[in-house]
């Protein structure tokens, strides 16, 4: 892997990335809503129907009122109760299906979401190591975590909302071309300002969502890294400087979702208020044509009552557009993951890796992680079967990055690397890494049974098989001790046992993978000397007949290796047995003696 960073310093990417044009956003998630047409088919005719029954509402109450005579006169109850029995009957059927309605969305939106968040995951299975060495893992769970989730709210209201909103804007205009086009024509005064000002706002509150998304995925990131990190932290009293350093970033993603909020909270009122001021304009207009005789009370009431239901969509739609704004922000985030680059396919002939016999070798072999600055350079070297190579040298010397070449989690930029004469790019990399078992510094355990973590990667291990391991590392007794032994639940992370036992636990895992090859990288750092020794014999004993790769930082735990490789800025400037390189007095010999002084 790269160069770790250091506590406290993030991997914030400083590349400003072009925004996509959110037409070309929401196609994206058409495609996600496609998947379910026929869910959202049922969908679209319940809101048709669902609304045309409201719509109907008012023209009944006009039909009621016009039952009523002016003064004194009477009231034709028989009529307006008629009319009200009907209108009764159709707001409780459109109730009925917006309720349906709804709980469609709801399934309709989870289906989305699920899907989505699959497609997610399984890009994050098919993406490089470098993606994760040059991204915080609080902003990867905030993309799938979050930013779905906003999606996911978006779908399951704004969709059919908008939808709604345009069948209930167009039935409206319709009733109301046919009560008094006049009418319409003082009320459309008021129309285009509404249309100009919300797509004024709109173009300027997207990059608000946007920033806000991206600054909760960096509070995320440093919070997940402080989480990691607190005994460090605390070990190095450095808990004001972390605390400063969250508050400005706290402050910065408080800032962010105001802005966004704010700036997308003044486009309802101020639409209200333009609505509002078409509805004075109406009344003015409806009291002339009334007492001109043009128009009967009724019908200035149905009238009212549509631009009421006209106007009322496009105030929603001013509020809905600030979540559209945030979801398309959102979804922006989430299609960017989905569309990086996913690891090189195979060659179209490369061969599966069944067994491994021979040497393992590299030629020339030069590589860095950015191109301004080459890591390994012209490196050669060769591994003989069956042979335990270590490989030492100074922090950043290239040690690690080695073993990411051999398992191809990156790729050379120039030379060779061979298996079996078998260059390594010819071979699949599936087949490629099942060939190493591998045991990092870093340990890895989930939350599972002791047994679960240790037979992770072998199927259908036998406990009789995960004890032996165990014995051989030293780690059984301490699992017999434990309230449920094999059964036992290791919490997040190992949490509950120490560094130490976590180690020994993926030992035991590697040790029960039947690789062809063993790469260990620093294995025995966290462990005590003792334990250490058990640990070399019980490998010495597994590594027989394979090949094996050690990078050790403890020149003593690697006196018995075949071939030791000592790695300065990329070369190999030394190699032989220990004896061999303690005579030679050169950088070995003064490593090693440094160890010791």
């Amino acid at each position: 892997m790269p160069p770790g960073q250091s506590f406290g310093k993030m991997k914030i990417s400083s590349k400003t990335e072009k925004p996509k044009d959110t037409k070309y956003v929401f196609k994206r998630l058409w495609y996600y809503i496609y998947q379910y047409k026929l869910l959202f088919l049922l969908a679209l005719i319940l809101t048709i129907v669902s609304n045309i029954l409201a719509i109907i509402g008012p023209m009944l109450s006009g039909y009621a009122i016009d039952a009523i005579e002016p003064g004194k006169g009477s009231v034709v109850f028989k009529t307006v109760f008629y009319y009200a029995g009907w209108m009764v009957l159709f707001y409780v059927a459109s109730s009925i299906l917006s309720y349906i309605l709804s709980v469609l969305m709801i399934h309709l939106s989870q289906k989305i979401v699920r899907k989505m968040r699959e497609d997610v995951f399984h890009k994050l299975v098919d993406l490089p190591i470098s993606y994760f060495d040059t991204n915080q893992a609080g902003d990867i769970i905030s993309r799938i975590s979050y930013d779905i989730d906003t999606v996911n709210t978006s779908m399951s209201t704004d969709v059919i909302q908008i939808a709604a909103g345009l069948i209930t804007v167009i039935g409206s205009l319709i009733m109301m071309i046919i009560i008094s086009p006049v009418l319409v024509l003082v009320m459309f005064v008021t129309i285009p300002l509404s249309v100009l000002y919300t797509r004024f706002m709109s173009k300027r509150i997207k990059p608000l969502f946007r920033k806000r998304s991206a600054k909760l995925g960096e509070m995320n990131g440093f919070i997940e890294e402080m989480v990691s990190g607190q005994k460090t932290i605390n070990a190095y009293g450095a808990e004001d400087e972390i605390l400063k350093r969250f508050d400005k970033i706290n402050k910065e993603t408080v800032d962010a979702y105001y802005d966004a909020e704010y700036y997308g909270s003044l486009m309802g009122p101020t639409v209200n208020f333009i609505n509002n001021i078409s509805l004075t304009l109406i009344t003015i207009a409806g009291a002339i044509l009334y007492l001109l005789s043009h128009m009967s009370l009724g019908n200035i009431s149905s009238f009212i009552q549509y631009s009421r239901k006209f106007s009322g969509p496009i105030s929603e739609v001013a509020n809905v557009v600030s979540e559209l704004q945030s979801a398309a922000a959102a979804a922006e985030r989430v299609f960017k993951l989905i569309d990086e680059e996913a690891e090189l396919m195979d060659k179209e002939d490369a061969i599966d890796l069944n067994m491994v016999h021979e040497d393992v070798s590299l030629h020339n072999v030069s590589f860095g992680y950015i191109p301004e600055k080459t890591i390994i350079k012209s490196l050669s070297l060769k591994a003989k079967s069956g042979s335990l190579t270590a490989i030492v040298g100074a922090t950043g010397a290239g040690k690690t990055t080695i073993i990411n070449l051999l398992m191809r989690f990156y790729d050379i930029w120039e030379g060779n690397i061979y298996l079996d004469d078998k260059e390594i790019r010819d071979i699949t990399r599936k087949s490629l890494r099942k060939s190493y078992t591998m045991v990092l510094q870093d340990t890895w355990l989930f939350e599972g049974t002791v047994f679960d973590n240790i037979a992770y990667g072998k199927e259908n291990a036998t406990k009789e098989e995960v004890e032996e391991v165990a014995k051989m590392t030293g780690i059984h007794s301490f699992i017999k001790r434990l309230p449920n032994g094999y059964d036992t639940i290791i919490n997040e992370n190992g949490i509950n046992i120490s560094k130490g036992q976590k180690q020994l636990l993926t030992i035991a895992r590697a040790m029960l993978l039947d690789s062809q090859m063993l790469i260990l990288d620093e294995a025995t750092s966290n462990v005590d000397t003792r334990t250490e020794i058990k640990i070399q014999k019980a490998m010495r004993k597994l590594m027989e007949q394979k090949t094996c790769f050690v990078i050790a930082h403890r020149l003593s735990t690697i006196q018995g290796a075949d071939n030791i490789l000592v790695v300065d800025q990329g070369n190999v400037i030394e190699q032989g047995n220990h004896i061999e390189l303690m005579e030679k007095k050169g950088f070995y010999y003064k490593l090693y003696q440094s160890q010791f002084e």
